[in-house]
């Protein structure tokens, strides 16, 4: 997962509501939104490689991921373990990440979202972050406070401009008559998630990468032929409902499919 913006307990009906973009290379097996053969319970997509996954769902209960892009990237265990695993667990939210601290940093960079139904925590061993962890390395965790915020491949609200006009997009839908009723129009945040607009040079980040692929990475969708968004995903939680739809790309942004389910 590349790019999340959430609305946290700042809508009527909708306790949390969650849009997504998982960027990936396209040669990279993948599984699409299906419920998972060895949990049912759980829906969600999932990396066929090292069977985890980015973003997933059992019931109300939620763990989604992204990258952090600090080259050059340790090696260590797949980040879509912690999805997989925490999405299981009946752990509580704050008792779950504390328990991630001594373990974090073994993982590849991460930044991971977890709601438990009441609570969302979130948890980073971004380097730079307070040092925890039983070999010294970065950890920290927090617990989100009401409102919409957004993350990439940075800091929590970083003011990445994608991040930043995904944020202002679903903070506008939340309030809108597209957001309310039985059956919420959903197309709002998918125009949203797939944004080819690319920043401007001076509002770049600079992770390390360089001006030219900070370039390529800048838009909320992006379209290559080896590289892209994979997955564009909107999920929608509320009292005793949860509903997650997917669709999917191939090469240079080609649509290939949907699907809607209910956790």
């Amino acid at each position: 997962m590349c790019l999340i913006a959430l609305a946290w307990r700042a809508h009527p009906r909708w306790r949390l509501v969650l849009a997504a973009n998982r960027d990936e290379f396209h040669a990279r097996p993948t599984l699409p939104l299906a419920r998972w053969t060895d949990t049912p319970a759980v829906v969600g997509g999932r990396d066929a490689l090292h069977g985890g996954g980015w973003l997933a769902l059992r019931g109300a209960r939620l763990a989604a991921v992204t990258n952090v892009r600090r080259p050059p990237e340790r090696e260590g265990r797949s980040r879509g373990e912690l999805v997989a695993d925490l999405v299981r667990a009946d752990t509580p939210v704050t008792p779950a990440l504390d328990a991630l601290a001594g373990a974090a940093p073994g993982f590849r960079p991460f930044n991971l979202l977890v709601h438990d139904g009441e609570t969302l925590g979130f948890a980073t061993n971004l380097p730079g972050a307070p040092r925890a962890g039983e070999d010294g390395r970065a950890f920290a965790m927090r617990l989100l406070a009401p409102g919409v915020h957004g993350v990439s491949n940075g800091d929590l609200d970083a003011p990445w401009p994608k991040t930043a006009r995904l944020m202002a997009r679903l903070d506008a839908w939340r309030t809108s008559a597209d957001a309310a009723g039985d059956a919420p129009d959903l197309a709002p945040l998918f125009d949203a998630l797939a944004d080819p607009a690319a920043a401007p040079d001076d509002a770049l980040p600079d992770t390390g990468v360089g001006l030219e692929l900070e370039r390529l990475l800048s838009p909320a969708f992006i379209r290559g032929a080896r590289y892209g968004t994979r997955a564009s995903t909107v999920v929608l939680i509320g009292a005793g409902e949860a509903r997650i739809v997917e669709r999917r790309f191939g090469p240079d942004g080609v649509f290939e499919g949907e699907t809607d389910l209910r956790a």
